[in-house]
């Protein structure tokens, strides 16, 4: 391995100035006049279904910014409203008023895996969501501690076959995209894990380094920093391609499993919001993700920039359900 691109700090919300924040937990106001011809409103909700701090919370920020700058005259509002596995924040995206006043940031899960998940969701995001542009994607990462004296992912495949049931993986909460992303592979090698989930991936990448658990699939940008100082050794990346940057890491299907994790960010809106307001976010957002100083701040914390058609979104949703349905029927994960 020969280098790494040095993730910076997830963007934290008073990092971005003249970007209105809020972590309120009220539901967005909704209004009742009719849909805009033209958009952006007065003020734009953009809910973020998970905590400050978190990667679509970050993705959000950076993206307010950008419209901002474009569109002077209107406040972009980020909103944080986590919980439930990001549920809770996009069951309110879902019920905002299609009138353009509120969009959201969202990831797979809540967008798709959750209908395999949970056994009574308040939306249908196949019905209630209008997809608008995927926006980047991040790899996860194939971690393992050095005492593991192991150099790639098949002496990996080789271990767990000759010895079932006793290594130990971190994820970073039942469910996970982590989470299932092991248990994929444990499938594939024809060997068995033990589940170990954690709050979220500090927890979860301390588990590994201490030695608690000997593995995990935990997000690259938080991962890279100890394998650079040699506490953690990368074995592979969950995207389908290798990441550009780190492109000496082979994938998980080049390294002989054939599983595929992308973390990916959405942009979506309520269902009914309009075509023409649809049109209008997709442009701009799709031409933001072109800039070079975006991309250079994306590119920072290892989040490659997309901007997708949201028929492209809509078939990614789908794609996750089709993709995680099996893995969580054989692993028997529900969450309710």
């Amino acid at each position: 391995m020969k280098r790494f691109a040095l993730p910076l700090l997830l963007v934290a919300a008073s990092a971005i100035p003249g970007l209105a924040q809020s972590q309120s937990t009220e539901p967005a106001a909704q209004s009742t006049s009719a849909p805009f011809s033209s958009w952006p409103p007065k003020t734009v909700h953009i809910i973020v279904p998970f905590a400050a701090g978190s990667t679509p919370d970050a993705v959000a920020r950076i993206i307010g910014d950008g419209l901002r700058k474009k569109y002077p005259d209107a406040t972009f509002v980020v909103e944080d409203r986590p919980g439930a596995s990001g549920n809770i924040g996009t069951d309110a995206i879902a019920k905002a008023a299609p009138d353009g006043s509120t969009i959201g940031v969202s990831i797979g899960g809540p967008l798709a895996i959750n209908t395999l998940l949970f056994s009574n969701l308040s939306y249908d995001p196949r019905k209630d969501i209008t997809p608008i542009t995927q926006l980047v994607t991040q790899p996860s990462a194939l971690v393992v501690n050095p005492n593991m004296k192991i150099d790639n992912v098949e002496d990996l495949i080789k271990l767990l076959k000759i010895n079932p049931g006793k290594y130990s993986y971190a994820s970073i909460g039942n469910g996970s995209l982590s989470h299932l992303a092991m248990e994929a592979i444990a499938e594939k090698a024809k060997g068995k894990m033990v589940h170990v989930p954690y709050p979220g991936s500090p927890e979860a990448m301390l588990a590994v380094l201490r030695g608690d658990v000997q593995m995990g699939m935990l997000p690259a940008a938080s991962v890279v920093p100890q394998v650079k100082a040699g506490k953690l050794k990368l074995l592979a990346v969950s995207t389908a391609k290798r990441s550009p940057y780190l492109p000496d890491v082979p994938t998980l299907k080049e390294s002989g499993l054939d599983v595929e994790a992308d973390a990916w960010v959405g942009l979506i809106g309520p269902s009914g919001l309009p075509k023409e307001s649809v049109e209008r976010i997709n442009k701009d957002t799709v031409e933001m993700l072109k800039s070079p100083a975006l991309r250079d701040k994306l590119g920072a914390q290892l989040m490659e920039p997309v901007g997708s058609t949201p028929d492209e979104l809509r078939a990614r949703m789908n794609g996750e359900i089709d993709r995680w349905a099996p893995v969580i029927k054989a692993a028997d994960v529900k969450l309710n």
